[in-house]
């Protein structure tokens, strides 16, 4: 079984083969490491990507907005993944984010995972039927249970989760309650023990 550090090193590697600057191919590495440490498919996915990016050519989208279409040819993953990871501090407030199309979209998810972790909000992300979580780049959850899939060329949608309790008021300050009863009460002796409580006064 290959390890994180040699594929997140091949994968860079790979990427300024292909084509991409040193500092590009970096970000790739790192973000098909997350894939793969997470179970899902980045080196398949990017492997076939570098394949068809031979004999296709596809778009860079350099600026991001709420609405983007791709003019002729699917977006580039890697350079949207870029741009996205530019510019998501600025894009946080928006709720939903439509792409179409995004060429292998798993390879731009990797990115996605990143930017979670930089703005410290969940993203949500729907590629056909699939849909994923991405929490803060610890883990990604997602409906796919073929760990093998590779997506093409694919509408994507993103949005960004506002922060919220996973719990009611009512549930919290029930189990706030219970745990005041581990509260220490206060009395004479805690009172002269204390910080700053001393008899003796040094000034």
């Amino acid at each position: 079984m290959r390890s994180l550090s040699e594929i997140e090193t091949t994968v860079k590697r790979a990427s300024r083969a292909a084509g991409y600057s040193w500092g590009i191919s970096e970000d790739v590495g790192k973000s098909i490491r997350i894939l793969e440490l997470f179970g899902l498919p980045g080196v398949k996915n990017l492997n076939q990507y570098y394949k068809d990016k031979n004999f296709k050519k596809f778009e860079n989208l350099n600026l991001i907005s709420e609405e983007n279409v791709s003019n002729t040819t699917p977006f580039c993953p890697i350079i949207l993944g870029i741009s996205f990871l530019d510019q998501v501090r600025a894009m946080k407030q928006i709720k939903k984010i439509n792409f179409g199309v995004i060429a292998y979209p798993m390879i731009f998810l990797s990115f996605l995972s990143r930017a979670s972790e930089i703005i410290g909000k969940k993203i949500y992300i729907k590629i056909d039927k699939n849909e994923f979580i991405l929490n803060y780049n610890v883990n990604i959850f997602s409906n796919i249970l073929d760990k093998n899939i590779i997506l093409k060329e694919m509408n994507v949608e993103v949005e960004i989760i506002d922060n919220q309790d996973n719990f009611s008021d009512n549930e919290w300050k029930e189990l706030y309650q219970l745990s005041e009863n581990t509260f220490v009460e206060e009395n004479e002796s805690l009172k002269q023990g204390g910080a700053g409580a001393g008899l003796t006064d040094n000034d």
